[in-house]
């Protein structure tokens, strides 16, 4: 089969590279001038590294990502750990493959190039859809003026979709009332053993922190999220300003202070949080929505990018079913649009859940302990290429 993407993030190359195992010709196209993510680390669990693995990506991941050893959430202003999980060696030996840390530009780089290698995908860049028709048998997409003919139609163009707009106009994404910094840590400025090999949350009222090593531990990777009305720009290349950051988190741990004060303020950014409902119905006949597009994800439980990664796993698999591309597109909805609410409502619930103060804050410390297993078995334990057999 002919297949066209548009968008050409994680979600896009990802799903190419998936269908070109299979055989299928694919053509993706991004509207940027390169294939890059402007943006800091990512975290990738099992459920999603079983789908890179399986791509031949395993010594990529080795050499651009971090394995850390577990997760903890710690108190804002004590620093006690609230609660913690094992990563590792732990987690590859239950689930099989291994939890990464690592930086989105970095990912996004092996995933292209990846891509290159392979005869049957062909990235397009400055590619402006203009509009698709659908046939009885093909769809047709316009970009740049020019017509692409295909089987059917993918849109993994992240949040602002236009394919999703263009099949439904539904309503446009909604500020959450949260807004996230970005930074970057060079860890050599750090004192030696500060941050721990580990996904490190630190739990506030109103707001958290996040970092965690990427770059083979040559960087901490800083995600810090703040409750604020007045600002929605919802921009990955804003710039932010560094003092107003020191102001959000004034009186917090002396850690969170010294990364702060070591943060590479050029690559400092702020970014408005932006969300969607989970959709009832992603696709149209021989047109469908993957990732962001259909289940734009908050970053609160780290799975915006792994849930992607699935989508195009599963996508493969139905195809590998039947060749009849309505019924595949709506096997491949049907297999992914529960799992997907699941982890939007989660993250979602989590942004209030992570800025808890009080009596509420302890309530939730004494559940989070008794449940994290089971939340990371749901997570992990989820085989997105044997989803559809």
């Amino acid at each position: 089969m002919r297949i066209l993407i548009v968008g050409g993030g994680i979600g896009g190359v990802t799903a190419a590279l998936c269908l070109a195992l299979d055989g299928h010709d694919i053509d993706v196209f991004e509207q940027g001038e390169t294939y890059t993510e402007i943006g800091a680390g990512i975290q990738l669990s099992p459920n999603c590294t079983r789908v890179l693995h399986h791509l031949g990506l395993e010594n990529a991941l080795r050499t651009a990502g971090f394995l850390p050893e577990g997760t903890e959430f710690r108190h804002w202003k004590s620093g006690k750990v609230i609660a913690t999980s094992s990563l590792g060696e732990t987690v590859r030996a239950k689930f099989g493959f291994p939890y990464y840390h690592i930086h989105r530009g970095d990912f996004i780089h092996l995933l292209v190039k990846e891509a290159e290698k392979k005869a049957n995908i062909r990235l397009h860049t400055d590619s402006k859809v203009d509009g698709f028709i659908e046939a009885s048998s093909s769809i047709q997409v316009s970009v740049n003026g020019v017509k692409y003919e295909g089987d059917f139609l993918i849109g993994a163009d992240g949040i602002h979709s236009v394919i999703r707009s263009t099949l439904w106009d539904d309503e446009t994404p909604s500020f959450t009332g949260n807004v996230a910094w970005r930074a970057l840590v060079p860890a050599a400025e750090l004192p030696t053993g500060m941050v721990r090999p580990m996904s490190t949350a630190w739990w506030g009222p109103r707001r958290h922190f996040v970092h965690y090593y990427i770059k083979g531990g040559e960087v901490v990777n800083c995600v810090c999220v703040v409750e604020k009305d007045g600002w929605e720009i919802e921009s990955w290349t804003e710039p932010g300003d560094y003092d107003e950051l020191k102001a959000d988190f004034r009186g917090w741990n002396e850690e969170i202070q010294t990364l702060i004060d070591h943060a590479d303020q050029n690559s400092l950014y702020k970014w408005a949080l932006h969300d969607r409902a989970p959709m009832k119905k992603w696709g149209k006949g021989r047109t469908t929505l993957l990732g962001d597009a259909c289940h734009p994800t908050l970053p609160f439980m780290a799975q915006g990018a792994a849930m992607s990664i699935e989508d195009g796993a599963v996508l493969a698999a139905c195809l590998r079913r039947t060749q009849e591309v309505p019924v595949a597109l709506k096997n491949y909805e049907d297999l992914r649009r529960d799992r997907t609410a699941i982890i939007q409502n989660g993250s979602r619930r989590n942004a209030s859940l992570f800025h808890l103060s009080g009596l509420k804050a302890l309530a939730r410390n004494f559940a989070v302990r008794r449940t994290t297993e089971s939340t990371i078995e749901r997570l992990f334990g989820y085989d997105a290429l044997e989803a559809a057999e």
